[in-house]
């Protein structure tokens, strides 16, 4: 029989037409992203001769008809997008123009190589089509459809010519400018800061073109630039018209019917103890001698929720805002200025509305009663936390007694915390000496004293007997819906990381789960203490450690070794302690438990909320760090290795602890890499090796504003383990056949 005639009956030298089919279907779906010609197609499904061709397009043209297969312009043949699987997520766009898109419900991200992102940019709604697996085993994707332009915009600078307007993005997230027409914005100034919006940006065209949805001010000016951060992540700087309307029509007078609903304490010793500079006070403690070592401590916090309700313009608003947003020079309130500063400020010398907490507690911290409910104050006395300080080192000054004995119960409690398997981490915090148009004239930290600790003990002391009171199961009513403030245990592999780092610096930590982790950390945090790397070390047990959030599933707070804990003494500026206020309040009243996943709805809402808001006040920290070192051009100072990225080695100056970033681009005696394994970067021909924790010398190159970007120039490193110096010498690029080449040290090229 020819093989003609066996083809005939349904067969070929190289199998039936439906194991041909299944071969080639198989191959597309193993690389579902990789174009194929129709020879290569035949050649790996059984033959490219004449007659495998034939068979394998005649296949192929059938597939295509049924929408399984595509063919594109060039004659290849690729699996029809429709028919992989596909996602919708939110693009998160990197300096290279590659995406990776956050898709719910995905444990990992979708890579999207920048050739395959189709004009999709940070922000948006995409959908995309996974293509293959990464050679990290990660998902790698195509983008098919821009479902809708990031809502938020972007914030840039206006570069106004003649004829045309391109808004160059302050983010590194949009590598590429964005065009707006000049007839639509004759008047808008060169270095105007915007906000812009993309609507549309073609295929083949080389800019998107967006419009201008708002003009925030001109670059550098202050108010401008903080508007621009609080934009940037989203935030609002002020509040609209309605809310302070309705904020301002709620009644301030305490009624007849207020005083007879709570407890009395307005003859009861009582004062605030707040930062010099503090607008509001929301908490306020009292004091008075019940026995002999017995005591009865009232913590106060202002009753938030009698003002506000649930569903009014000024909750809605402060849900949404979910916490108070603290930048360098300026405080964004949850709240309006008419609560926030008025009605729920505790201010001496006037009465209060409160929402308190009441213990009786004795010299062993053993409490004998406690007591929740809402009650009217009266403040004897507002003490600044250096007012409080100055009482605590003397034993002399206003309320010295009270301020006293509160300082010892507190330090008790403190020392019992870290007993238990609290950690502590006690990073100095920069603070700025701005002049009055918001220019930092210098830099200094920020100490926490007894005054700060016995304020923060009590308020731990509320929140953890609040959360243990409505969280403990009560019998057959079994569990109450509550808000938690939860912190899980550190995740070993991370641990495992660290463990093996600060090997470096010559420290032993063995422990690898629960409270042996709590107390090896605090033996750390005390063998570091003011040494160099002492920043460096709690810098990355602080990365460590599990991030906390709100949550209606309790699993207690690890980093302070509370197996209840919740967040009930600021509802001034956090909205999750308004939601424990009104649940406290409904159990106190005898109401039943609400709906547990209105309340974990809430919760995850105020986690994101206070991440942005997390990242605003570090983006307005990194602008006035760049901002202080503007007029330092190639001054030199010491520092060390702070962190290392695959494009730079980030380095944090000694006495400012003002973090900036040299360039491996920019390191031209050697061509530099980085070993993620190692945690290291490596020169390929010297082997020169350089870590966290590495000593360095660096000359400020340059201070980027729009970027919040500080550029060092490395001079010289000194190993931490060896003591040895390395002098960073700078030598010039060549230009070879349009290809940048360098020397190494002994002569040979090194391709960049």
């Amino acid at each position: 029989m020819s093989t003609k005639e066996k083809r005939n009956q349904g067969g070929s030298k190289h199998g039936s037409g439906r194991e041909r089919s299944a071969i080639i279907m198989n191959v597309l779906r193993s690389e579902p992203g990789r174009k194929f010609t129709l020879k290569s197609l035949a050649a790996v499904s059984g033959g490219a001769d004449r007659d495998g061709r034939n068979e394998t397009a005649a296949i192929l043209r059938s597939m295509v008809s049924e929408g399984t297969v595509e063919l594109g312009a060039d004659r290849k043949y690729r699996l029809s997008q429709r028919s992989l699987p596909e996602y919708e997520g939110v693009a998160d766009m990197v300096s290279s123009g590659a995406i990776y898109v956050k898709v719910e419900g995905l444990e990992d991200d979708i890579y999207v190589h920048q050739r395959n992102t189709h004009n999709a940019l940070n922000g948006d709604r995409v959908k995309v089509a996974v293509m293959r697996k990464g050679r990290l085993g990660g998902l790698e994707g195509e983008i098919t459809q821009v479902v809708e332009r990031n809502p938020k915009g972007y914030v840039g600078t206006a570069q106004v010519s003649e004829h045309q307007i391109f808004v160059k993005v302050d983010s590194r997230k949009v590598p590429m400018d964005i065009y707006v027409s000049k007839r639509s914005y004759p008047d808008l100034q060169d270095n105007a800061k915007v906000i812009v919006h993309v609507v549309d940006w073609t295929e083949g065209s080389k800019s998107p073109v967006g419009e201008i949805r708002e003009v925030l001010g001109m670059t550098g000016d202050n108010d401008t630039e903080m508007h621009a951060i609080l934009a940037e992540y989203d935030l609002p700087y002020k509040f609209e018209k309605e809310v302070e309307q309705a904020a301002e029509a709620i009644p301030g007078e305490i009624t007849a019917k207020d005083y007879a609903e709570r407890r009395d304490f307005r003859n009861v010793t009582t004062f605030t103890i707040d930062p010099a500079d503090a607008k509001d006070f929301d908490d306020a403690l009292s004091i008075r001698k019940v026995a002999d070592g017995l005591w009865e401590v009232g913590v106060h916090i202002a009753d938030v929720t009698h003002y506000v309700h649930p569903g009014d313009v000024v909750d809605s608003e402060a849900e949404e805002r979910g916490t108070s947003v603290y930048l360098v020079d300026r405080t964004v309130p949850m709240l309006p200025e008419r609560l926030s500063n008025e009605l729920c400020s505790l201010r001496p010398h006037e009465e209060s509305l409160c929402f308190s907490a009441v213990f009786e507690i004795d010299e062993d911290l053993t409490i004998h009663n406690r007591w929740f409910g809402r009650t009217v104050i009266y403040s004897d006395r507002r003490f600044t936390y250096e007012e409080a300080q100055q009482v605590i080192e003397t034993g002399e000054g206003d309320l010295k007694e009270e301020i006293l004995t509160l300082n010892r119960l507190a330090q008790k409690m403190r020392a019992q915390r870290f007993r238990n398997g609290a950690i502590s981490f006690a990073r100095k915090e920069a603070k700025f000496r701005l002049d009055e148009k918001g220019k930092p004239l210098g830099v200094y930290f920020k100490e926490q004293k007894e005054a700060n600790q016995l304020i923060e003990e009590f308020m731990l002391l509320a929140n953890r007997q609040v959360a243990e009171f409505v969280g403990r199961k009560r019998g057959k009513s079994g569990q109450r819906t509550m808000v938690y403030r939860v912190h899980d245990e550190p995740n070993s592999d991370k641990l495992l990381r660290f463990q093996s780092f600060i090997l470096r610096f010559g420290y032993f930590f063995k422990a690898d789960k629960g409270k042996a982790v709590a107390k090896a950390m605090n033996r750390l945090m005390d063998k570091i203490k003011g040494r160099v790397e002492e920043n460096v070390i709690s810098t990355l047990a602080v990365r460590t450690m599990a991030k906390a959030y709100y949550t209606t599933d309790n699993i207690g707070h690890y980093g302070l070794a509370f197996p209840y804990y919740t967040h009930f003494t600021s509802p001034i500026r956090r909205y999750p302690d308004m939601m424990v206020h009104r649940l406290l309040a409904g159990y106190l009243a005898g109401a039943k438990s609400p709906d547990k996943a209105a309340y974990e709805k809430l919760c995850e809402h105020a986690s994101e909320r206070e991440v942005i808001a997390a990242e605003a006040e570090r983006s307005s920290i990194k602008y006035k760090m760049v901002e202080y070192m503007s007029d330092k051009i190639g001054q030199e100072f010491d520092g060390h290795i702070s962190s290392l990225t695959e494009w730079g080695i980030y380095v944090e100056l000694d006495d400012l602890h003002i973090e900036g970033m040299v360039s491996l681009k920019e390191m031209r005696d050697d061509v530099y890499r980085f070993d993620e394994a190692l945690y290291a970067v490596i020169g390929q021909t010297s082997n020169r090796r350089m870590t966290l924790g590495d000593k360095v010398h660096v000359k400020v190159r340059r201070a980027d504003l729009a970027r919040k970007q500080l550029d060092f120039e490395l001079l010289y490193a000194i190993d931490l383990k060896s003591g040895l110096r390395t002098d960073i010498e700078r030598r010039p690029l060549v230009a070879l056949d349009d290809k940048i080449y360098r020397k190494d040290p002994r002569g040979r090229k090194g391709r960049r």
